[in-house]
């Protein structure tokens, strides 16, 4: 009963996600939970039965749609509790179940996330994982030069890739990305400028045009005064801070360090 029941909700999930419903989905989706405590050959308990497979696969759908929905919501924690759940079914249900078609689609969504959040040690931990055969599938190459463009800077690749999208979803998470990669440059901008020219802030935060760099500025608290990009206050007051530190007495003091330990030693 709850197997069919569990069966008819993962239609109406589907369904919902791909009319864009994402509200009904969601509510669906926690109806669908709900119905797969009830399935006892679901992990962790494994139990047999004569509808263990039937079990296995139903509760591995959910998840990877679950996976699907939460990259539509943008919801980075979700897509990483769903991803996590699943790569239970994707390791400790090889033997009892055909392999999925969409494991290799979802381990790139993964690396994506990943990417997302620079969590560059956790990608290679990840990747790392991901078989050698598996690693050859556009899904996982496509993840893997994001990361090394990112690495050497080549940040208008990236751009220039998330404007170049194989599907919607890969399409929300690289705009993700491009954002990332340009919150990234504007840190390192407001450190060391105290000022751009607006032509140079465009080139420098990869923006189409001044239009939209102004509107940046004013999401970051940034002045744009005389066709230049003020950045903020507190930079500044960070310069004249460093300025402030006592070099000298810091000189004297390693030196008289090194002298004790050279006695020491």
């Amino acid at each position: 009963m709850a197997l069919q029941e569990a069966t008819a909700l993962l239609g109406r999930f589907k369904d919902a996600i791909g009319k864009k419903d994402l509200s009904t989905a969601d509510s669906l989706l926690g109806q669908l939970k709900v119905k797969l405590i009830q399935l006892p050959a679901l992990p962790p308990t494994f139990e047999k039965s004569a509808t263990a497979q039937q079990e296995l696969l139903l509760g591995r759908e959910v998840l990877e749609q679950a996976v699907l929905l939460s990259c539509k919501k943008q919801d980075e924690a979700a897509m990483e509790r769903s991803f996590t759940q699943l790569r239970t079914y994707y390791n400790d249900t090889r033997t009892l179940v055909p392999a999925s078609a969409n494991e290799v689609a979802m381990q790139g969504l993964n690396l994506l996330r990943l990417l997302v959040q620079n969590r560059i040690a956790e990608f290679h931990t990840e990747l790392e994982l991901i078989p050698p055969v598996a690693q050859k599938d556009p899904a996982i190459q496509q993840p893997v030069q994001l990361e090394q463009w990112l690495m050497e800077g080549a940040y208008n690749k990236v751009l220039a890739a998330a404007k170049n999208s194989a599907s919607e979803v890969h399409g929300m998470l690289l705009a993700q990305l491009a954002t990332t990669v340009r919150d990234e440059a504007a840190s390192c901008s407001e450190k060391a400028y105290e000022r751009l020219k607006l032509a140079d802030a465009q080139k420098l935060l990869l923006f189409d045009s001044e239009a939209a760099v102004k509107a940046y500025a004013q999401e970051h608290n940034w002045a744009v005064v005389d066709g230049y990009v003020v950045f903020k206050t507190e930079a500044t007051e960070g310069t004249t801070a460093s300025k402030a530190i006592p070099s000298l007495e810091l000189i004297n003091n390693a030196l008289v360090y090194a002298k004790e330990l050279e006695r020491i030693v």
